[in-house]
């Protein structure tokens, strides 16, 4: 999903870095209420495992690629605000130290992938959790779906963004048909992997998991002496 330097132009990467500005100044806000001392790590750790899942890149269309977004994973364990924030600065490293993704194009990069994908991913989750019964088991199948929607999400707005300032010499009709179809595939690897660590973190610390705040109650982490040892 990376958008190279060049793809789209001026007026819309400036109008895309507008909004990935505006975006990230208000998560910064956000985020101080998301995250703790507890939690805090975790957001580097979520950061991290992102930065790994984007470097498999597939080929869609015009320079442009495919590949895991994240953005539903990280707002379902850090919050939307502080996975915003994740997501931002994984693109920025990419951007500037990797060459993965167009400097000028970083406004429109974070805007799809930091923004869209966190918005759509987290608002599709909650939505979700509203007909799954109340408790810890539907957090991982809820976020699973909110990741696969989140993927054509964002390629979808591309795909508007194209048909708006595109400078490739490709029509709308087949950058939209690819980028969906390649992104509903890599939508649901995403919901696979995205449902499985949700899952597993939820196994050991729920306590650490944001989406599923209020759903456990006053339960609390519990350690079990062994024997031969002290709790």
């Amino acid at each position: 999903m990376h958008v190279p330097d060049g793809f789209l132009d001026a007026p819309t990467s400036v109008a895309t870095g507008v909004v990935a500005v505006a975006g990230v100044a208000l998560a910064l806000r956000g985020a101080r209420n998301e995250l703790d001392d507890r939690t805090a790590p975790l957001a580097g750790l979520v950061a991290a495992f992102v930065f790994a899942g984007q470097m498999m890149n597939f080929p869609v269309a015009g320079g442009t690629s495919g590949h895991l977004l994240g953005g539903a994973l990280a707002a379902v364990l850090v919050g939307p605000y502080a996975g915003v924030l994740c997501i931002s600065v994984v693109l920025a490293v990419q951007a500037l130290l990797l060459a993965d993704g167009g400097i000028t194009a970083l406004g429109t990069n974070i805007t799809l992938m930091a923004l869209v994908g966190v918005v759509a991913g987290y608002a599709v989750f909650k939505a979700v959790l509203l007909v799954l019964p109340r408790r810890l088991s539907s957090v991982a199948p809820a976020a699973a779906i909110g990741a696969l929607l989140s993927v054509p999400a964002a390629a979808l707005v591309f795909s508007l963004l194209f048909a708006v300032g595109g400078e490739a010499p490709i029509g709308f009709g087949k950058v939209l048909g690819a980028m969906l179809g390649w992104h509903l595939l890599i939508g649901i690897g995403e919901a696979a992997i995205t449902g499985l660590v949700v899952g597993s973190v939820l196994a050991v610390r729920p306590d650490l998991v944001y989406g599923a705040r209020g759903l456990f109650g006053d339960r609390k982490l519990e350690i079990r002496a062994t024997a031969g040892g002290a709790a």
